[in-house]
């Protein structure tokens, strides 16, 4: 038998190699599928995922569970996702903080570009300063004008790195000092915000919709340049008077580093044909989620955007390392 060319055999043992993932590829999803929230449960992220994971298991037709694994603002639940097989069973849905937190927390057990396989930008919207019913300042001026007159005596409740950005870039911009008060996820800020234990905080407009509608927390502005259809009575920061204020949050799904690009592919669609459902697609803008879903490819494109963005940050001093 004549000697097979060594290229022939190192395509044909390559080829023998893939075709295992392939077919698993080709047959996903055989078995139910997991979304980590790497926060707290009843927070924006978490509210998010829930309102969004019945529409998503019909497309896929399989279960699909949610599991929060909070902590390290968000990175034990990503590091989980990180170190998982990339088969398409496990993955993240996080904010803006994923990329972020490379720049304000040390020791990151991961790289968020290089060990995640981008999947689908779920949505963005806009951050909300919001105060406690139980607060004297009804509006960003009063605030502005009490913090002014008694300087680090007001606290702002954050439960993530970019959430941390949206508060000091408003003390910095209206040249004020406030505390930021870091708590473990929206959930618990809002409690406190409705007991009057925190005077202002800073939530993202899925997290503070129900508490907003009830009457129980006051919104005194939104981050973006324009305002949100959900709430257009209240003003964007820049009407308020923070000029240059113009910052906006995002979920995104990813999955562990070498993710077949087949299962990327059929989970972006799933998304799609999720967010096409009447029920669902109202469900997510009644909490406020601007619903502009990117593809694979779009979503590394602007993760890297988004990773350039805080290399600028942390170069001019908005944002620090924790120690």
């Amino acid at each position: 038998m004549p000697a097979i060319p060594r290229r022939a055999a190192l395509a044909a043992l390559s080829a023998a190699l893939a075709a295992p993932r392939v077919a698993r590829a080709q047959a996903w999803p055989s078995r139910p599928v997991r979304l980590v929230v790497p926060y707290a449960p009843g927070g924006g992220t978490d509210i998010f995922v829930r309102a969004m994971s019945d529409g998503l298991a019909q497309a896929l037709g399989q279960t699909v569970l949610v599991e929060n694994r909070p902590g390290a603002n968000g990175a034990i639940g990503s590091e989980a996702v990180a170190r998982a097989e990339p088969d398409g069973y496990l993955l993240l849905v996080d904010t803006g903080s994923h990329v972020m937190n490379s720049y304000v927390m040390p020791n990151v057990p991961y790289q968020p570009l290089r060990d995640f396989s981008p999947v689908a930008l779920l949505s963005r919207y806009p951050l909300l300063l919001t105060a406690s019913g139980h607060a004297p300042f009804r509006d960003v001026q009063g605030l502005v004008a009490a913090a002014k007159a008694a300087p680090r005596t007001i606290g702002f409740g954050t439960s993530d790195a970019a959430i941390s950005y949206a508060g000091n870039l408003f003390t910095r911009l209206v040249g004020v000092e406030m505390v930021e008060i870091p708590y473990r996820g929206a959930a618990p800020i809002l409690n406190d915000l409705v007991a009057g234990h925190l005077p202002t905080a800073w939530n993202s407009t899925v997290a503070a919709a129900q508490h907003l509608a009830a009457g129980r927390i006051r919104a005194l502005g939104v981050t973006t340049a324009t305002r949100t259809p959900l709430l257009p009575d209240v003003p964007t920061l820049q009407e308020a008077g923070v000029t240059g204020y113009d910052f906006a949050g995002w979920y995104a799904m990813l999955g562990p580093a070498g993710l077949p690009a087949a299962v990327a592919g059929r989970l972006h669609a799933a998304v799609l044909r999720a967010l096409e459902d009447p029920r669902t697609r109202e469900r997510l803008t009644g909490i406020g989620a601007d619903l502009g879903v990117l593809a694979p490819a779009e979503l590394a494109s602007f993760l890297r955007e988004d990773d350039a963005r805080w290399v600028r940050a942390s170069r001019d001093g908005l944002i620090t390392r924790a120690q």
